[in-house]
C-alpha cells in the first residue's frame, strides 16, 4: 500500500489562508452579489457581438424609438439601437479602465517597491516626486496629454506604421494618460508594505545566505505584497472607468462611431430639451454605468475587509 506524502507545510498553510480569506469574502452577501452580477456582465459584453440583434453603428429611420418592441431600451437620433450601443460602449469602458489599471499597477508597484527596498535619500526624492504628481489635478494632466500629443502620435504612427494604427493613439493614450494619474496611491500602499517587511527576520536571513536584492525583492517580499496589492487594483478599475466617462462626455474619449458609457450620456445629455425629453437616451446609460461601478467597489471593498481580518490575527 502506497501511502499519500503529506503537502508542504507552507503549502498547506497557503490554502489554509486562501480558504480562510474565501469564506469571509462569501460570508458578505453585497460582495457576492457584486461578484456575480459582474461575472454576469462581463459574460453578456463578451459574448454580445455574436448575439446582437443589431449592428451599433447601422442607421435606420427608427429615430428616438421609444424602449419597447423591438428596440429594448430605444434607439437614438439616428435610429441605432441603444442596446446594442451599451454593450460595445460597456465593453470599451471596462478595457480602458482595465488597461489602466493595468499600467498603474506596472509603475506604482515598480516605484513603491524600489523606493521602500532602498530607503535613505532615494526614497525621499521618489516620494517627494509622488507628493508633487499628487498636487497637480490629474484630469488636467490626461486632458494636456491627449490635446497635445494626439496629432503629431498621429502622424508619426501613419508614416511608420500604417493609417488604421493611427486611429487607435486616442487609446494609447487614454491608456497611458489614465494609468499614469491612477499608479500614485498604489506607489504609497506598495511602498508602505515594503518598508514594514523588509525587517522581518526571513529577509534578513536571505541577505546572510548570499541573496541578491532583486532576488530577495522579487521572491521574499513583493509575493507578501500581491493581496494588497490586488485588492487595490479591483479599487483603481472603477476609478479608470469614471475619468475614462468623464473624458468621453467632454468630447476628449471616445470618438464616434465608437461608444463608450461616458460618450453615450453625453449624446443622451444633448438631446435634452424643453419639447421633449428622450429620458432613456440617458437613464439606460447612466444606470449601467452605475452598477457597473458599485459593483466593481463592493467587490474591492470585500476582498479589502477580508485581507484585513486575516492580517488582524
Amino acid at each position: 500500500m502506497i501511502e499519500a506524502k503529506p503537502a508542504p507545510a507552507g503549502r498547506a498553510a497557503s490554502e489554509s489562508v486562501t480558504r480562510r480569506v474565501w469564506r469571509r469574502f462569501t460570508g458578505r452577501r453585497v460582495a457576492v452579489v457584486s461578484a456575480g452580477v459582474l461575472a454576469l456582465f462581463v459574460l453578456l459584453v463578451t459574448l454580445w457581438p455574436w448575439i446582437e440583434p443589431h449592428h451599433p453603428n447601422v442607421l435606420s429611420d427608427a429615430q428616438f424609438a421609444e424602449p419597447g418592441g423591438r428596440y429594448w431600451v430605444g434607439t437614438d437620433v439616428h435610429g441605432r439601437d441603444l442596446l446594442t450601443r451599451m454593450m460595445h460602449g460597456a465593453s470599451m469602458s471596462l478595457m480602458v479602465g482595465t488597461a489602466g489599471a493595468l499600467v498603474s499597477l506596472v509603475i506604482g508597484v515598480s516605484w513603491g517597491a524600489v523606493a521602500g527596498y532602498s530607503g535613505g535619500r532615494l526614497d525621499a526624492w521618489m516620494m517627494r516626486g509622488v507628493d508633487v504628481l499628487y498636487s497637480l489635478p490629474s484630469i488636467i494632466f490626461v486632458v494636456v496629454l491627449i490635446t497635445t500629443l494626439e496629432t503629431a502620435l498621429k502622424q508619426w504612427f501613419s508614416r511608420v506604421f500604417s493609417n488604421d494604427f493611427a486611429e487607435s493613439t486616442r487609446f494609447l493614450l487614454l491608456f497611458f494618460g489614465l494609468g499614469s494619474v491612477s499608479w500614485l496611491t498604489m506607489a504609497r500602499i506598495v511602498r508602505g508594505q515594503v518598508l514594514s517587511l523588509k525587517s522581518r527576520s526571513f529577509v534578513g536571513a536571505s541577505r546572510v545566505l548570499g541573496a541578491s536584492h532583486g532576488h530577495i525583492l522579487w521572491r521574499h517580499i513583493l509575493p507578501n505584497v500581491w493581496g494588497v496589492v490586488i485588492v487595490y487594483l479591483t479599487l483603481t478599475v472603477p476609478s479608470v472607468v469614471l475619468y475614462e466617462s468623464f473624458l468621453s462626455f467632454l468630447g476628449l474619449g471616445v470618438q464616434p462611431p465608437q461608444a463608450s458609457l461616458g460618450s453615450l450620456i453625453a449624446e443622451g445629455a444633448s438631446q435634452i430639451n424643453p419639447i421633449r425629453v428622450y429620458w432613456w437616451l440617458i437613464a439606460f446609460p447612466s444606470g449601467l454605468l452605475a452598477a457597473l461601478l458599485l459593483a466593481l467597489s463592493f467587490v474591492g471593498d470585500g476582498l479589502r475587509d477580508s485581507l484585513e481580518e486575516r492580517d488582524r490575527q
